[in-house]
Order: C-alpha cells, then structure tokens, then sequence
C-alpha cells in the first residue's frame, strides 16, 4: 500500500500541493469574497493510483468548509470530484450549481 501523501495550502503560489520526490500535483485556488475558486488541477504521472487529484479536493473543500466559503468550481476535476461526492455539494456556490447539474 502507498504511503500516504501530505497536501499543504501554500499561499506564495496559491495552490493546494502535494510533493513526491521532485514532482509537485497540486490544486490552483484564488480567494474572492466568500468564496475559493478552484480554476485547475495537475497530477503528475508519478502520482498516479496514490489517490493524490482526491486528496488534493479533500484539502481545498476542507478549507472552503472550515472558513465558511462557497466554492466555485472551475476546474473539470474538481467539479466531477464534487459530483461524485455528495457530502460537499453544499458548498458550491448557488450561482455554479446549475453548471454542475447539482
């Protein structure tokens, strides 16, 4: 089993990231009034099955939660990560849900 793979907020580069070796995967993010807005995501190869592009969502929506922000989901990624996880359906932003089909 792979060890598991930390995902930190790095506010230099805006981005929820994750390193291994000298790859980096990481989650774009931008913070508007209330909101995070989650424009694109990369994985690279040598993160593949680790369930790194996951963790990555879990960290930016865990921080949407904890700081009270809708999210925006402009990144296909994310947005299907949110689809496929009701659980955090409620923090897209009222005027994106439509885009989701949520």
């Amino acid at each position: 089993m792979a060890e598991p793979i930390d995902v930190v907020m790095n506010a230099a580069t805006g981005r929820f990231e994750a390193t291994l070796g000298d790859d980096v995967a990481f989650a774009e993010y931008e913070l508007e009034p209330g909101a995070i807005r989650l424009p694109h995501t990369v994985v690279p190869p040598a993160f593949e099955g680790r369930g790194v592009g996951s963790g990555l969502a879990r960290a930016a929506l865990g921080y949407a939660r904890d700081h009270g922000l809708m999210v925006r989901p402009a990144c296909p990624f994310i947005a299907g990560y949110i689809k496929k996880h009701p659980e955090v359906q409620d923090l897209v932003d009222p005027a994106w849900r439509k885009r989701l089909e949520l």
